[in-house]
């Protein structure tokens, strides 16, 4: 795999498990750590999100 999908996939199951807090427990994880709405939260759900676009790549990328 390449760093950069590795990446991706590490940001995609980050996101994933937030989601999972969010839905389960109301409880959301970044806005816990670095407060609701910061800089520093937009900056990783940003990061996040592009990480999901990217993984749009990898269902088409043939790992043969």
């Amino acid at each position: 795999m390449k760093v950069i999908d590795t990446i991706a996939l590490v940001l995609m199951i980050i996101g994933a498990i937030v989601w999972g807090l969010i839905g389960l427990f109301q409880f959301n994880l970044v806005d816990a750590i670095f407060g609701t709405m910061s800089a520093l939260s937009r900056i990783i759900y940003t990061l996040v999100g592009i990480a999901g676009l990217w993984g749009i790549k990898l269902l088409f990328t043939n790992n043969d």
